[in-house]
């Protein structure tokens, strides 16, 4: 069999060509547009879930009364804070921060595997007045937040403040905090430092006297927020560096989250890591050391005190007691010695002299001394 040759065999083979050419490209391609068609779909499908909300059995009630809070769409297995507030509203949040809200009658609760929750709550009267709402918003992780407007039925109302303007003040460049622990620090004293951050103004009005807010978290707890004035008016269109303090507790330590909220939206998070207050820790362990020191000395110095002088065994004397032996051997009897004889003639023979040095001579026994054994 013979191939073909010619035109039309070099047709035939760059037809081959092309097909191969043809499918290298798709080869190549279609992983790429898989990737894009799967990042579309899960873009949708993450535009298409729903948002927190949270819903409330009653819509009014009075101090002391009790109602059932219930949500959907957050994130599951994530804990809650659920509080009652006042000066609030769903479209301005809650305006004074946590201040405005009753905190000692808040509830915890964690969603479940479908991101829903339950829960009961008791109402409590906040300390700012109503319009009120029931606050609820992730304690950890990413911010999230709900509100559903609630009547405390007796408390008082009061017109909410005044937007400042069309301004919107955004942060421009990433917060940082300034400053250093002194040596007070290192002994409980209060941590301190600066929060810095550049914001500029998106809006068409001019922004004077910002209010911020300031939160500072440890740990599961919820931010405790406190308000910081900025003096100072940043224009449309311009942007400001600004410094706010920032403060912890006395004998604070570990991490911590500090946060800047403008109005109803949070600005930045800046982690803080406080170390441990060392210094307290030196002086508890002294103190236990010094002071069981002190307590010992005093009790053996008070019972050297009380403790009889006399008797075996006994301590120091005094200056110019008899020593225990001296004292004995003063009660024993004196022994006298013999006096020298004198010079002179040497005693006759056969006169014997008192060998024992307690006697003397004219005190021993004479040999012709009668007795009175046997007399009447």
């Amino acid at each position: 069999m013979t191939g073909r040759t010619g035109p039309a065999a070099f047709r035939s083979d760059g037809r081959g060509r092309a097909a191969a050419l043809l499918a290298v490209l798709l080869a190549a391609i279609l992983p790429a547009l898989l990737l894009t068609a799967t990042g579309a779909g899960a873009g949708e499908r993450s535009a298409a879930e729903p948002k927190p909300a949270v819903t409330l059995s009653q819509k009014e009630a009075g101090k002391g009364g009790e109602i059932t809070v219930k949500g959907k769409g957050w994130r599951p297995d994530t804990l809650l804070m659920m509080l009652i507030c006042g000066q609030s509203t769903p479209a301005r949040g809650v305006i004074g921060g946590t201040n405005s809200c009753a905190n000692a009658a808040g509830r915890a609760v964690t969603t479940d595997k479908k991101g829903a929750f339950t829960k009961k709550m008791p109402v409590t009267e906040p300390p700012a007045p109503c319009p009120c709402v029931v606050h609820v918003a992730t304690v950890t992780g990413e911010q999230a937040l709900a509100d559903a407007v609630f009547v405390v039925a007796g408390h008082p109302v009061a017109a909410l403040p005044k937007e400042n303007g069309d301004g919107k003040l955004a942060v421009l460049a990433a917060t940082r905090l300034e400053g250093d622990s002194g040596l007070l620090t290192w002994f409980g004293a209060p941590p301190s430092r600066r929060l810095v951050f550049t914001v500029g103004n998106l809006g068409s009005a001019p922004v004077e006297d910002p209010v911020f807010q300031v939160g500072t978290a440890h740990g599961v707890y919820a931010a405790q927020w406190e308000e910081r004035q900025w003096r100072g008016t940043v224009e449309p269109g311009r942007k400001a560096r600004i410094e706010l303090p920032v403060e912890l507790t006395a004998g604070a330590h570990g991490d911590y989250q500090i946060s800047l909220k403008y109005g109803t939206k949070v600005l930045a998070e800046q982690p803080w890591g406080v170390g441990r207050p060392w210094g307290v820790t030196l002086f508890w362990i002294l103190l236990c050391l010094v002071v069981p020191a002190a307590v010992f000395r005093i009790g053996m110095a008070i019972v050297d005190k009380v403790r009889p002088r006399t008797g075996h065994g006994a301590g120091r004397r005094r200056a110019g007691s008899p020593s225990p032996r001296a004292a004995v051997t003063a009660r024993l009897p004196k022994l006298r010695r013999a006096p020298a004889p004198a010079a002179g003639p040497a005693p006759p023979p056969g006169t014997t002299t008192a060998t024992l040095p307690w006697f003397t001579p004219d005190s021993a026994p004479s040999e012709h001394r009668p007795t009175t054994k046997g007399h009447s």
